[in-house]
């Protein structure tokens, strides 16, 4: 029988509908629509192509399915006893969205809505694979079919040391190429090396999330690489996720494969210095580490914003 632990709930007033929208985890899901509007304005930066519905729905689908992402996430993760801390002990950017250890939803809730989601992106991903082909519904299948078993059982391999790699190849590649294809007809070197960049931002935002949580995923049985190999170890990693979204994004453009706008990308270089900064200071303190996992987050977000820019001024110049 599982036993929970006692937790502190941290808003006694939030009612069922504020919990669900606390179980978005809304800040999280940029990763999904950046690289999809980025990747999507490709063909009209470069060809003057842009399909606004079919883009729309494309954004829409992505963000929908990150929704049923982080509370599947969520309800397989408080069954395995991942997510256990109380809100006092709590980093507010990791652990989940705190709305199951608190009781404001069961976990029997928030899977149906998990479902939900789930169902609302199966109808979009193919009604556009009807009409633009079997490569998006190819993308559109192992998208979700990563997202699920993330941490469902039994596959859940974000347990088993890949959910990072997974993470990386869905957040940047996936995504960015099935809006390219969306748009264009076709793939191409330019998106997928363009993906990459949020793709390995997306690797680092969740190694850095993982640091706090390594005693009660390794007590969880939820061995990540930082689980498996360490807080330091995973700083390193972290590190090395950064280095080469920008490395990828400075040869792309240097290699003349991206436009030259797209250093703009590089505008949130000074909010990644201080995340790791931060995180070389307070390695063994989950507390202290909130900051650097809020720098990573806006990391991720002004390199997007940069990128999407980028092309949005190529097109116009």
């Amino acid at each position: 029988m599982r036993v929970r632990p006692a937790v502190k709930i941290f808003d006694k007033e939030m009612g069922p509908v504020q919990a669900l929208v606390k179980a978005f985890r809304v800040h999280f899901v940029p990763p999904s629509f950046l690289p999809a509007i980025l990747c999507g304005l490709i063909p009209l930066s470069r060809e003057g192509v842009f399909q606004p519905g079919f883009f729309s729905l494309v954004v829409i689908g992505v963000t929908i399915n990150h929704f049923g992402l982080n509370m599947i996430d969520d309800v397989f993760d408080f069954r395995h006893n991942a997510d256990i801390s109380s809100a006092a002990e709590k980093n507010p950017y990791t652990g989940g969205s705190g709305v199951l250890t608190a009781g404001l939803l069961s976990d029997k809730q928030l899977f149906t809505a998990s479902l939900v989601c789930f169902a609302a992106t199966a109808l979009i991903g193919f009604y556009i694979a009807a009409v633009k082909g079997w490569p998006v519904l190819a993308l559109g299948l192992f998208g979700l079919f990563c997202s699920i078993y993330y941490t469902v059982p039994p596959i859940k391999f974000g347990y088993r040391g890949f959910g990072e790699l997974g993470l990386l190849v869905n957040f940047g590649p996936v995504i960015g190429l099935g809006a390219y294809y969306v748009q264009s007809g076709k793939f191409g070197a330019e998106p997928f090396l363009i993906s990459l960049v949020p793709g390995f931002m997306m690797w680092s935002m969740i190694i850095i999330n993982e640091i706090p949580d390594f005693e009660d995923d390794r007590k969880a049985a939820k061995l990540n690489l930082v689980a498996r190999f360490g807080r330091k170890t995973g700083a390193c990693l972290y590190i090395l996720g950064l280095c080469a979204a920008y490395t990828v994004l400075l040869g792309s453009v240097v290699s003349g494969i991206a436009p030259v706008y797209e250093l703009l990308g590089f505008a949130s270089l000074p909010w990644a210095w201080n995340s790791v900064s931060v995180l070389l200071r307070n390695l063994d303190d989950k507390l202290g580490l909130a900051p650097a996992n809020l720098g990573m987050i806006k990391v991720h977000f002004i390199t997007g914003a940069g990128l999407i820019a980028g092309y949005l001024i190529n097109y116009f110049v």
